[in-house]
């Protein structure tokens, strides 16, 4: 077990009393493994001790505005590489398929390519396959890094700590497509919904092919901690690229 990627992954959740009184666990946790660099760690424990000390109703209603409600900070990995397409259903159907093979049952109103799940799972995995497989979505997590800075939220720290751990270091094309996407502020609930309003279903022989991914697009798993999950051999492939 990487404790860190599960640190990680618990701060990412949507908060809850359990870890609020889990601060001291996880900061134990990243001392004791040291692979997060002081600077880093410095800014880690900023976002443990807020969560840990600032009213939990507070800490909720920011998450929901940042995560939930701001499409461009989606904690769903695909969301950025393949929004609505066909494709984005496939590479669904691809990762559920290998947590299965890795002993991973997941819920119906589960999202595999939830961020907090994915760590959990990274968390299992023989460290130098938990850091390639890291490498491969580094693009999205530099851009939802930089649109964390740009608002001062203190959970910019986890992207830059995942940035430091994985084995690919994210081109600057990657990242400026990803970055050229509408990112609107999480206080304009007019632009939100802007963001997020769907495209007309159409049904019959001019149907589009988007219907069955606009559903999966909002079917939303951000308000839970994601399980914990048994390692397994076969070194796996994450497709967001």
């Amino acid at each position: 077990m990487t404790w860190t990627f599960k640190v990680l992954s618990v701060l990412l959740s949507y908060p809850a009393v359990e870890i609020q009184s889990a601060a001291g666990d996880m900061k134990a946790a990243i001392e004791a493994e040291k692979l997060v660099s002081p600077a880093m760690q410095r800014a880690l424990f900023k976002l443990i001790d807020e969560i840990a000390t600032r009213d939990l109703y507070d800490l909720q209603e920011r998450y929901v505005l940042l995560f939930d409600r701001t499409r461009s900070l989606s904690l769903h990995l695909f969301e950025h590489v393949h929004g609505e397409s066909r494709d984005r259903g496939q590479a669904m159907i691809d990762l559920q398929n290998l947590y299965g093979e890795k002993g991973l049952e997941i819920g119906a109103a589960e999202l595999p390519d939830f961020v907090p799940m994915f760590l959990e799972f990274l968390a299992d995995q023989p460290r130098a396959d938990a850091f390639e497989l890291l490498g491969q979505p580094v693009h999205i997590f530099a851009a939802l890094a930089e649109r964390l800075r740009k608002r001062d939220s203190l959970y910019e720290s986890v992207f830059r700590v995942l940035l430091t751990l994985a084995k690919e270091k994210p081109k600057g094309d990657d990242i400026a497509a990803i970055l050229a996407e509408p990112d609107p502020d999480p206080d304009d609930l007019a632009a939100l919904d802007a963001a997020w309003e769907d495209e007309p279903v159409q049904f019959g022989p001019g149907a589009t092919d988007n219907c069955k991914d606009g559903l999966i697009a909002r079917i939303r798993a951000g308000r839970r901690p994601a399980p914990g999950m048994p390692a397994g051999s076969r070194r796996p492939v994450l497709p967001v690229q």
